[in-house]
């Protein structure tokens, strides 16, 4: 005689309830976080050069995307309860890069985004220290996002190899928008390619020509001794302890597929 079930179908329930319920709630919940980004994404894709350059002008065709996803974001506020630190830190790095971009749009032709001044209540600022980043309802400017929420006491120093200073001298831009699952590959690459480049830096084992910016983030690379076994991670031609340091002009001139030339000290902004 067959053995009868007659419970096997609300158990069936009660586990679906109990275990894949969860994490369907969780796929549900986690598939804006991993949307939003969607058009950044398309748009590095079609207007990041193979060199690592940003096609303005090609941008700026796309402006109203841009302009729509920036908008996006007002409506965002990072959950710090629900997501990692790794798609907290991906999630800044893209509103920062998507509207530093944004504001060279405003102003583009332009020879440097130095050259911009922000217009705001009782004067001008800088492009680093406007207000142009608007998340959740509250306004940040570059440097706020820079120093506030991708620096902290353990300061990641690959993030300045991934962030969009719109210079030519700059680590040359991914085609992708950041992605918190995929950050610390993205970032290790984006750090290999940056060091391994001569025309940003030149390694040889006992001489270490740096760009600007190791100097002007040097204390996020610490000592001497913790720059030289940072870059040994990442370099091809390794350098010894004892290598000498020399940083390299910083070129502030805009990192747009056409090539301008002008040569600047990196300082932080």
């Amino acid at each position: 005689m067959p053995v009868a079930f007659p419970s096997l179908s609300r158990y069936a329930w009660l586990l679906w309830l109990l275990v894949l319920a969860p994490v369907a709630l969780r796929a549900e919940d986690y598939k804006p976080l991993q949307q939003l980004h969607e058009t950044w994404s398309d748009l590095l894709t079609r207007h990041v050069t193979f060199d690592g350059r940003l096609d303005y002008q090609g941008l700026m065709e796309d402006e109203d995307q841009l302009l729509d996803y920036l908008t996006s974001l007002r409506k965002v506020t990072p959950a710090s309860a629900t997501w990692t630190p790794q798609e907290t830190k991906a999630f800044w790095l893209n509103v920062y890069n998507a509207s530093a971009a944004y504001l060279v749009l405003q102003y583009y032709p332009v020879s440097s985004i130095n050259d911009i001044r922000v217009k705001v209540l009782g004067g001008t600022k800088s492009p680093w220290d406007a207000p142009v980043v608007n998340v959740g309802g509250q306004t940040y400017s570059l440097n706020q996002i820079e120093r506030d929420k991708l620096s902290g006491p353990t300061p990641d120093p690959r993030i300045h190899f991934g962030l969009i200073y719109a210079a030519v001298s700059e680590a040359p831009l991914l085609k992708e928008a950041y992605d918190g699952s995929r950050l610390n590959q993205q970032l290790d690459s984006q750090t290999r390619r940056f060091l391994n480049d001569s025309n940003f830096n030149q390694l040889t084992p006992a001489h270490a020509k740096l760009s600007g910016l190791f100097d002007a983030y040097a204390k996020d690379f610490g000592s001497p001794s913790e720059l030289l076994a940072f870059i040994n991670r990442y370099a091809r031609t390794p350098v010894e302890p004892t290598a000498t340091i020399e940083y390299l002009s910083f070129s502030w001139a805009l990192n747009d597929r056409i090539d301008p030339s002008t040569s600047q000290p990196m300082s932080k902004h």
